[in-house]
């Protein structure tokens, strides 16, 4: 999670993954026998035993304005990710369990722990994280801001933003059995994980929903409307873990129809989702997270490039809580790619072939997904090389 700004009365408390090269990123287990081969297998991810003693901040993180041209100068705090459950648990070791789930609790002591190093004097705390750090900034923004109002501290602004945290629960591409987390539905995997973890969720999400239904609370469309903090969404319209999830794996070998039509959907349902967001960034791209990785100013939608939305965002909040004016002009805070298809924006992040690892184009990507450029051109009613221009313009 992250607290951002340009001054040193901005705090950034990034709530995220360790940095993975695989998009499964930090997921969570929910039953004793995958929390068993996690703990086995990515121990780095349930205890904090063999974390490093410093890390490099990129991205959002970075002390180097070049690289984070608004909040370089901000106070930064980095939470790694251990606790297994979305950042919602609240149960500690037990004979019954023999796992602690305490992510809910970690973000309460962390904040005790810098109200005495000199967070009580910010303006700003922005509270970040990236995949299930960006659904945990959902479920615990409001929480952070009862929290600091309860120590005293009622003027300090919280914020959040979620990055690649929004999924969907939507129909599975193919269903699976509950297995394990890949495999397994989200709905599901939460319904298991939040009674496993004894998982907390918001109390004006919760009341939206009937007893044993909580588990609605963690996907950012249904939690959203609910929350009193102003929040900025970060979401890839083709995100590579909610294709995951939903058993769209693309191995390299040229997709089906259905799957092309089922990844397409997908865009269509997530920028649905986004459009009473007042605060969002959603590229047409194909990936997971971007906050803290260092080619986050090069992505741009309509124009407008990440941090420069996140920008316009810290003035328009600080300019409404000064005179109450309307978004300023020229400084866009809601920008959601139109065009369909995975990479029709030019700015999106290098895909390179995964047996080769050359560099592709979006023309070439396509192709090497199985895309029908003449199939594709007569249901638009565009000549094929018409076609083909708009895909590398990114219209």
């Amino acid at each position: 999670m992250t607290a951002a700004g340009c001054r040193r009365d901005t705090h950034i408390v990034e709530e995220l993954l360790p940095q993975n090269s695989s998009h499964q990123g930090g997921w969570y287990c929910f039953n004793r026998e995958n929390c068993d081969t996690r703990y086995d297998t990515m121990r780095r991810l349930m205890s904090s035993r063999e974390w490093p003693a410093t890390r490099v901040g990129t991205g959002i993180l970075s002390s180097q304005p070049e690289e984070n041209p608004h909040w370089w100068n901000a106070n930064m705090v980095f939470i790694p990710y251990c606790s297994s459950d979305v950042w919602s648990g609240a149960s500690s070791k037990s004979e019954k369990n023999e796992y602690a789930f305490m992510g809910a609790l970690i973000i309460q002591e962390v904040i005790k722990e810098l109200v005495e190093k000199g967070l009580g004097t910010a303006k700003v705390l922005l509270l970040a994280g990236s995949s299930a750090g960006g659904t945990g900034v959902l479920l615990n923004v409001d929480r952070v801001a009862e929290q600091l109002e309860e120590m005293g501290y009622p003027g300090i602004q919280v914020r959040g933003l979620a990055d690649s945290g929004w999924f969907l629960d939507n129909k599975q591409y193919r269903r699976t059995d509950c297995i394990d987390t890949i495999t397994c539905a989200p709905t599901e995997a939460i319904r298991r994980g939040i009674r496993y973890w004894n998982g907390i969720v918001p109390e004006r999400c919760k009341l939206q929903f009937k007893e044993g239904e909580e588990w609605n609370c963690f996907f950012g469309y249904k939690i959203y409307p609910t929350l009193r903090c102003p929040v900025f969404v970060v979401q890839w319209l083709f995100d590579e873990a909610q294709l995951t999830v939903d058993n769209v794996h693309l191995t390299g070998q040229p997709v089906q129809e259905g799957q092309w039509l089922y990844i397409q959907n997908l865009g269509r349902e997530l920028r649905n989702t986004l459009k009473d967001v007042t605060a969002s960034f959603a590229p047409a791209c194909l990936s997971h997270e971007i906050i803290t990785r260092n080619h986050w100013t090069d992505i741009q939608v309509k124009g407008t490039s990440l941090p420069r939305a996140l920008h316009c965002w810290d003035r328009s909040l600080h300019e409404s809580n000064k005179n109450g004016k309307a978004p300023l002009k020229g400084c866009p805070i809601h920008l959601i790619d139109s065009c369909p298809w995975p990479h029709c924006n030019p700015s999106c992040p290098t895909i390179r072939d995964q047996f080769t690892g050359q560099e592709m184009n979006v023309i070439q990507f396509l192709m090497h997904m199985g895309f029908d450029v003449q199939k594709m051109a007569q249901q638009q009613g565009l000549e094929p090389s018409k076609l083909l221009g708009m895909l590398s313009s990114g219209n």
